[in-house]
């Protein structure tokens, strides 16, 4: 029983500190500064190196 106790405790300490560390970061984040380009979201992706100029308008054939 002692072994699964350390297991058990070790565990809700990790998903503690897992849980605490958004809270933790917060603090530490300067907000009056704008976020810098690579930090900002594009839709549902991180495209931090995307040069998106709209839809392909190119014909490839399928290579087999």
């Amino acid at each position: 029983m002692g072994r699964n106790a350390v297991a058990v405790t070790g565990l809700v300490v990790f998903a503690a500190a897992g849980l605490a560390f958004p809270f933790y970061m917060e603090g530490h984040q300067d907000s009056s500064k704008p976020l810098p380009p690579q930090a900002t979201f594009r839709g549902p992706y991180v495209n931090t190196g995307s040069r998106d100029v709209g839809p392909d308008s190119g014909s490839y054939s399928k290579v087999i």
